[in-house]
């Protein structure tokens, strides 16, 4: 863990987009994606309603707060075709009770447009995402939220939006997707609100009020934009794909000279593979991390990183798939790490987590059983998120989960949140 302030190191583990487990394509999957979408017909107005309750399964010293998930929500999506472009808002209104007020969550508000056959324009707020992990994110800096994710929300708020301008381009045999943002749009990354995190630098768990991460978000224009890249194409049967990322890491991992937490400068270069293997789907990715604000030797700033990922899906029997991946870390100029960062909170060099995912559909898929599984045999923790999602009818869907945190040691990635460990339940009407 790097020695930030507050530094959850949530990118240590995660870094690019979600996929959804049955996803096969490079478009956009289904965090992008509209599950109440209208037809060509004309305009319509979709959504929910949803009330989730969430509570921790013991008390954490450094907060007061038993619940972690307390909110009335109404999800309101309006989509239009105007003369040649296409028009998309979606949004959430919700009382949130652990946060004390009424929030306003603007999740897109976008024109489509199609100028020539071959290319493509996505202009306003919208939810980005690409690469080929679940769960673990490699390639995708596009922006996450982390608070939603622990907290029990649907998985679909993991994504968070932000302002941007993606340029889609098409050939035969390749495509070339490009997204610029504008403005530096962050993690919603946990500091200290609804969540404690362990501070390196003060050897304890930090909350509200005295703890809450503060930092100073890159906001000049244009120098402080983000840029992505993805070249992707298929071979037979074969999904390929590279990437490229300028801008910054998503949370602040960095320490300027007066000890306050910053978002320090990030490329990033990746490639990626997707295709069946022995009855199931294989991928492989990998991407390098590359600080523009540290040679190695300061500990400040995070090091460079190689990051790779593997990962097999194979319904293992009718309405019972299963998926495991393997992610490995290595931390570049170690030895200069070693000479600038105390014993007690560096990380390995050689960080390692594997994950399980089973999902098991029954009662015709009105029931579903998940689970999903971080373990980090290094770091010797886990994260589990066991869940079930009971459909009684058209419109209306009851779920309910845990989010469970344990390590040997209270400083770990997630060994930090073990006193955030909690449950959770959603009913939601759809209409």
């Amino acid at each position: 863990m790097r020695p930030a302030e507050g530094c959850l190191g949530l990118l240590l583990v995660i870094a690019a987009p979600v996929q959804a487990q049955d996803e096969q394509t490079w478009g956009d999957d289904a965090w992008g994606g509209d599950s109440w979408a209208q037809d060509a017909a004309g305009p319509a107005i979709h959504g929910f309603y949803e009330a989730a309750l969430g509570g921790r399964l013991q008390d954490d010293p450094a907060l007061a707060e038993d619940k972690t998930l307390a909110e009335v929500r109404a999800h309101l999506e309006w989509a239009a075709d105007k003369g040649a472009a296409h028009y998309s808002l979606k949004g959430d209104l919700y009382a949130d009770a652990v946060e004390n007020g009424v929030k306003l969550d603007l999740r897109e508000a976008m024109v489509q447009l199609t100028p020539l056959d071959w290319l493509d324009l996505q202009v306003g707020q919208q939810v980005s995402t690409w690469g080929t992990g679940d769960m673990l994110f490699l390639n995708d800096l596009f922006p996450k939220d982390w608070k939603s994710f622990f907290a029990g929300r649907d998985e679909t708020y993991l994504k968070a939006p932000a302002p941007s301008i993606r340029i889609s381009l098409y050939a035969e045999r390749f495509s070339l997707d490009l997204v610029w943002t504008p403005v530096f749009e962050p993690d919603r990354y946990i500091d200290g609100e609804r969540f404690s995190y362990f501070s390196p630098l003060s050897g304890t768990q930090l909350a509200v009020p005295d703890g809450k991460l503060h930092a100073d978000e890159p906001n000049a224009f244009p120098q402080d934009g983000e840029f992505a890249a993805r070249l992707s194409g298929r071979q037979q049967s074969l999904e390929w794909a590279l990437y490229g990322y300028r801008g910054f890491w998503k949370q602040p991992l960095g320490l300027d000279k007066h000890g306050e937490p910053t978002f320090p400068r990030l490329d990033v270069y990746g490639a990626s593979l997707r295709g069946p293997l022995a009855g199931g789907i294989a991928n492989t990715e990998i991407a390098w991390y590359e600080g523009k604000d540290d040679a190695g030797d300061n500990p400040r700033t995070p090091n460079d990183q190689l990051r790779w990922l593997v990962g097999f899906d194979h319904e293992l029997v009718p309405n019972l798939n299963g998926a495991v991946q393997y992610y490995l870390e290595w931390t570049q100029d170690y030895d200069q790490l070693k000479l600038s960062s105390p014993d007690a909170y560096r990380p390995d060099e050689l960080r390692q987590v594997v994950t399980l995912r089973l999902t098991w559909k029954l009662m015709r898929d009105n029931l579903t059983l998940s689970w999903f599984n971080y373990y980090s045999p290094t770091d010797q923790d886990y994260y589990l998120r066991p869940s079930l999602s009971y459909r009684i009818d058209d419109h209306w869907t009851l779920s309910s989960g845990a989010n469970l945190f344990g390590g040997d040691a209270p400083h770990t990635f997630f060994g930090q949140f073990e006193d955030g460990s909690n449950l959770w339940a959603r009913l939601r009407y759809g209409f």
